[in-house]
C-alpha cells in the first residue's frame, strides 16, 4: 500500500510542482551564498591589500573583519528565509497533496 501511495505522490502534477517551486528557491538562494562566498574568496586572493585596509585611522576593524561578518549575517538571514518559506509555503503545499492524494485512495 505504501509504494502504490508513493507512487500516485510522484505522478501528482502538484507533487511536479512543489517540487520544481523548491528547487528554483534552492538554486536562487544556493547560488546567491556560492557567489557572495567565492566572491570574498576571490576579493581575499586578488585584492588583501583592500582587504587589510583599516575602516579609519583610529579603527582597529579592517575592510575584511566588516566583510566577513557581512557574509555571515547575510548568510544566518537565507538560512532564516529558506526555513521560513519550507516551514510555510513548501510544507503546506505538501500537506495539500498528502491530503488529495488520500482523499484519493480512499474513493
Amino acid at each position: 500500500m505504501p509504494n502504490d501511495l508513493y507512487a500516485q505522490i510522484r505522478s501528482n502534477p502538484r507533487f511536479a510542482e512543489l517540487v520544481d517551486k523548491r528547487n528554483r528557491f534552492t538554486a536562487r538562494l544556493l547560488t546567491l551564498v556560492m557567489t557572495l562566498f567565492f566572491g570574498f574568496i576571490a576579493l581575499v586572493s586578488f585584492r588583501p591589500k583592500l582587504i587589510g585596509q583599516r575602516l579609519s585611522e583610529t579603527s582597529a576593524l579592517t575592510v575584511g573583519v566588516v566583510a566577513e561578518f557581512s557574509l555571515f549575517v547575510i548568510f544566518l538571514a537565507v538560512a532564516g528565509l529558506y526555513v521560513r518559506r519550507a516551514n510555510g509555503e513548501f510544507d503546506s503545499m505538501t500537506q495539500d497533496l498528502i491530503e488529495q492524494v488520500e482523499a484519493e485512495v480512499k474513493q
